[in-house]
């Protein structure tokens, strides 16, 4: 088991930036593919970056270019810098982590077992 505390959200304006953190505790010695999801109000739950536990990176379309995903190692916070921030970007921010058996990045919020309590980002125009 694993549980997942995310950090960072607030409300900014269009253009600005903000650093989201995710901090693991409990089974920590696994090393676990993460990701961020955000939900907008009335909407899906959308995939918006992934890191699997070789650090490979996948991102949504949406914000390619704009945010970026990082982790320095298993046991350290994982962050999503996110830069050049669009009112379509005010959602709930998530992260969540998949089973330490399954290593690949997959966009189907489905496939993480273990999820945060979510963080709200709001941009306004």
């Amino acid at each position: 088991q694993v549980q997942l505390v995310e950090s960072g959200g607030g409300l900014v304006q269009a253009g600005s930036s903000l650093r989201l953190s995710c901090a693991a505790s409990g089974r920590t010695s696994a090393v676990y593919s993460m990701a961020w999801f955000r939900q907008a109000q009335g909407k899906e739950r959308d995939f918006v970056a992934g890191l699997n536990w070789r650090s490979e990176s996948s991102y949504g379309d949406s914000v390619k270019g704009r945010f970026t995903i990082s982790r320095d190692n298993a046991k350290n916070p994982m962050y999503l810098q996110m830069n050049d921030l669009k009112p379509e970007d005010t959602a709930i921010y998530y992260c969540a982590a998949r089973l330490p058996q399954d290593h690949d990045i997959v966009e189907s919020p489905n496939r993480y077992p273990y999820w945060g309590q979510g963080t709200q980002v709001t941009v306004s125009s």
